[in-house]
């Protein structure tokens, strides 16, 4: 159920590659059958990414114009990361197609990038804030069983709360093997760790107290709440990351079709003009984001 929230790569280098040197000869690989040069890579990769790769660097580049972001905030998250997967991390990235912790950085400061926009405007609330910053400093121990029938969810909420033993029941039913041969337990976890509506409901549970059923995009969850306590690791002060709190939490408050009209304004104002003839009318159609929604993430799912 915890998670490593992954964010879109940015292509940095493609367009850099059209400012070779006037030799278009230069060698860049040289192989017994022949070479390949600084000007035939770069056309190969004009032709089979150049668009994605430009709406992605149009995108950042405006962005970048228009916010700001906290780079302690980036250092934050890749520490969160660094230990929760700890040797693994660097294969963690390998498998996920990133090439190092500093294209997983940019990555990060590209989502925050969005994240400010999409937050721009929206109304959060000073009680919004202290609540999820509670969550940061407090972690919560839970136990849960989770079933795809919500019948079978109803059935089994009711014969925990009226005796029976939670973790057998979470060993026979949860279809969550890795929890359910810990009779259902989870651990302790704190803000983003786990999917929002389990988390929500795990932060209004007492100590002892178990949970209706919880759907989330896994299944219905039934949650025992075990133990709660304040988080080991240095958090910063609430007056140092309000305003990063207030971003995030505004984010998700927009919703996917907002999300694309917002980052669609963006483009829209930005008065583009591509120089490159082959890309002119990249950003000339009705919606300049479509086909961005698999090379960007937009923010539809901040956390699961």
């Amino acid at each position: 159920m915890k998670k490593l929230v992954m964010v879109a790569t940015i292509t940095a280098g493609l367009i850099g590659l059209s400012a070779c040197s006037g030799d278009d000869a230069e060698v860049v690989v040289e192989t017994s059958e022949g070479n390949i040069t600084k000007e035939a890579f770069y056309e190969e990769l004009k032709a089979t990414a150049g668009e994605s790769v430009l709406q992605n660097m149009v995108l950042k580049t405006i962005l970048e114009g228009k916010y700001d972001v906290d780079e302690s905030a980036i250092e934050e998250q890749m520490n969160m990361y660094r230990e929760q997967y700890g040797d693994m991390f660097e294969l963690l990235l390998q498998q996920q197609g990133i090439a190092s912790e500093a294209a997983f950085e940019e990555q990060l400061r590209m989502q925050l990038l969005q994240q400010e926009a999409l937050a721009d405007g929206v109304e959060v609330t000073d009680e919004e804030i202290e609540e999820q910053y509670n969550r940061m400093i407090n972690e919560v121990q839970a136990s849960h069983i989770l079933v795809e029938d919500e019948e079978l969810a109803n059935e089994l909420y009711e014969r925990a709360t009226n005796g029976e033993d939670f973790a057998a029941l979470a060993e026979e039913y949860s279809t969550d093997s890795g929890s359910a041969a810990e009779g259902g337990s989870v651990g302790y976890f704190s803000r983003g760790q786990m999917v929002p509506a389990f988390e929500d409901k795990a932060y209004e549970l007492a100590i002892g107290e178990i949970s209706e059923p919880v759907q989330s995009d896994f299944g219905y969850h039934i949650i025992y709440v075990t133990d709660n306590r304040p988080v080991e690791t240095d958090v910063a002060s609430l007056d140092d990351i309000r305003d990063q709190l207030r971003s995030e939490i505004a984010s998700t408050k927009v919703d996917s079709a907002q999300a694309q009209e917002k980052i669609l304004q963006l483009l829209r104002d930005a008065d583009i003009d591509v120089k490159i003839d082959e890309f002119k009318d990249t950003f000339v159609f009705e919606d300049p984001t479509a086909g961005l929604e698999e090379d960007l993430d937009l923010e539809e799912d901040t956390e699961e």
